[in-house]
């Protein structure tokens, strides 16, 4: 069990998406307090909304990863021979995300998001356990769609800034549980999924859209100019609450106590550089990473959870259709086992 971001997709960054940015002749024909102009690039805007606006923006996300298990279940007579049971399984994941995003500027210095998301998700896991008499893979398919866990964030531009001053922008993002709860999707266990009792693939029938936890995240982003290019960065800490009285439904309309669970509180960083390409097409190249701690059952960590790190490497690309409207389009390469293979998404912000 594990918090979503993450996740989901996960992934969760602190601040902005900052992809690259307007030249610097360009950033003089704005207010001297307003922060440069960036593209998103990871999952919030790069620029603070002016005061008395609104911002709303539609985006579409798609994830997938893979990963391959091989289990050995038996001992070993001679380093050659194993007399046992070998269980290999290829799990393919497929995630599909629509957001709406409002964003509405309390000042010229502070702004306020709402995000409802929307998720798809499908699960295919392929299976086949030799030495059992069967050369036949079995495929387990699973799906969940449904809205996803709601935010709400509140940024604040800390100091003044300059073009040759680094502009601050601190944030606090919180998480709901308006999402699927992973906990009340049914499990393929006739009673218990983990311990000597358990029987069953303990795979979900129905995959969750949300995580089943509330959360918090505060952050702080730095942006500085140096002609021609933008340097930004951001760090930020996510802490998810744990639940008490927790039950795993499985099969038959039976419920498995959990007890306590604590997902494990997430540390993440990212940096990056922007570049113009002329007045209108921006890119930016940028590296964002979480390192998610173990999960908790009844104050001990959950068996086979260990800390978890994410890298990935990003590259972004934005076109400014009018004053009003930007499309936004990033990618991502995962460069760890755990995460996602390749990350694609569409932004297109429009100003009201």
């Amino acid at each position: 069990m594990r918090s979503a971001r993450w996740r989901m997709n996960a992934m969760a960054g602190a601040m902005a998406g900052l992809a690259c940015v307007m030249a610097q002749a360009q950033q003089q024909q704005g207010s001297d307090t307003q922060p440069p102009a960036v593209a998103p690039l990871f999952e919030q805007p790069g620029v603070l909304t002016p005061r008395g606006k609104f911002v709303f923006e539609p985006s579409a996300q798609f994830g997938y990863s893979s990963s391959n298990r091989v289990v050995l279940v038996g001992y070993t007579i001679i380093p050659a021979l194993l007399i046992g049971l070998v269980d290999v399984r290829e799990v393919k994941r497929n995630t599909l995300t629509g957001t709406a995003s409002v964003r509405y500027g309390l000042s010229n210095r502070a702004e306020l998001e709402l995000k409802v998301p929307y998720v798809y998700r499908s699960d295919s896991t392929v299976s086949r356990e030799i030495f059992t008499g069967t050369g036949v893979d079995n495929v387990f398919e699973t799906s969940g769609k449904g809205v996803g866990d709601a935010e709400l964030a509140l940024r604040y531009q800390l100091n003044q800034g300059a073009a040759d001053k680094p502009y601050y922008v601190a944030g606090l993002r919180v998480k709901s549980r308006t999402g699927t709860d992973p906990f009340s999707v049914v499990t393929d266990c006739s009673k218990r999924c983990v311990g000597p009792n358990a029987t069953g693939t303990g795979l979900p029938l129905e995959l969750p859209t949300g995580s089943g936890f509330y959360a918090i995240q505060p952050s702080l982003t730095w942006l500085y100019s140096s002609d021609p290019a933008i340097l930004f960065g951001s760090v930020s800490y996510l802490h998810n609450f744990k639940r008490s009285n927790v039950n795993r439904k499985v099969l038959n309309g039976e419920w498995e106590p959990l007890g306590t669970v604590e997902p494990g509180d997430v540390v993440g960083f990212n940096f990056g550089v922007g570049l113009a390409l002329n007045d209108k097409a921006l890119m930016s190249f940028g590296y964002d990473h979480s390192s998610v701690a173990r999960t908790r059952q009844n104050g001990l960590p959950v068996p086979g959870s260990v800390r978890t790190q994410l890298g990935t490497l990003l590259v972004g690309f934005s076109y400014r259709i009018n004053d009003k409207r930007t499309l936004n389009v990033a990618v991502g390469a995962g460069l760890t086992r755990d995460t996602p293979d390749v990350q694609l998404s569409v932004r297109l912000p429009m100003t009201f």
